[in-house]
């Protein structure tokens, strides 16, 4: 059985620490750490990650011994490197003495091609290299819907940047977004590599929209864990406590296409 942290608190600091102090492991002891933050657009939290959230992650898994640590995210619809700059990437990088990576600018040989069976990714797809190999993923996210038919943007969307979305490498995003069945190809994306750790900040949260506008309303709360189905399952019944869509509200939480199709791979 999983274990599963959740955090009643409005202060960001307080939820990173105690979602480590919780959950009482340490994945990333003398390992390579590859951290991906949720960096849609620059946009303030829910649209994407707190860099207060980032900033203490980082910290603690410095403290418990990284033997190094590297950003790596692809932004869309927006400019990575100009995400970076505004959300103060590279300030902080300087700063905790971290490596950053724009995977929007990933020639092709840095992207594996994969492919899931049973996938409606007709042709497989392509996925960072970097996150293909790691030694060790953390990862954070936040707790919004999604208006482009992924319904809901957690643990399991956030793996969408790891595809490229470029046209010279397929237009992932298109044929993702495109499609009927996007939300169990989101979930087909997560098959193809492990994490390690995840972090849901959720004090701030769209209960519509999203993901980069919508009904904001304070959830005040922090999910962690080492399971994205189960994350996501707790980050699905959040949204409904608080008032949610229709396609996030309807047919038990299991059969929300994202999840049941990660459990079924």
């Amino acid at each position: 059985m999983t274990k599963i942290a959740i955090i009643s608190t409005k202060d960001r600091i307080y939820g990173v620490n105690k979602s480590f102090e919780l959950l009482g492991i340490n994945p990333v002891k003398d390992k390579d750490v590859i951290f991906k933050p949720n960096f849609n657009t620059a946009d303030a939290p829910p649209a994407s990650s707190s860099m207060e959230t980032i900033k203490q992650m980082i910290i603690k898994i410095k403290e418990m011994g990284a033997k190094s640590i590297t950003l790596a995210e692809r932004s869309g619809p927006a400019v990575t490197e100009e995400v970076f700059q505004k959300k103060g990437v590279y300030e902080l990088a300087k700063e905790l003495d971290f490596k950053v990576v724009d995977l929007s600018v990933a020639p092709k040989e840095d992207y594996v091609q994969v492919n899931v069976e049973g996938s409606h990714w007709k042709d497989g797809f392509l996925f960072s290299k970097l996150y293909h190999e790691a030694e060790c993923v953390v990862e954070t996210c936040c707790l919004k819907t999604h208006n482009y038919g992924g319904h809901f943007t957690l643990s399991l969307k956030n793996t969408t940047g790891l595809v490229p979305r470029r046209e010279e490498l397929g237009n992932h995003m298109k044929v993702l977004h495109g499609s009927e069945h996007q939300r169990k190809m989101i979930a087909d994306m997560n098959a193809v590599y492990h994490w390690d750790l995840i972090i849901m900040d959720g004090i701030l949260t769209f209960v519509d929209g999203g993901p980069s506008r919508g009904t904001l309303k304070e959830a005040n709360v922090f999910v962690a864990g080492t399971d994205k189905i189960a994350i996501d399952a707790v980050g699905v019944a959040l949204l409904r406590l608080l008032g949610t869509t229709d396609e996030v509200s309807k047919e038990p939480i299991f059969k929300q296409e994202q999840i049941a199709r990660a459990v079924e791979l």
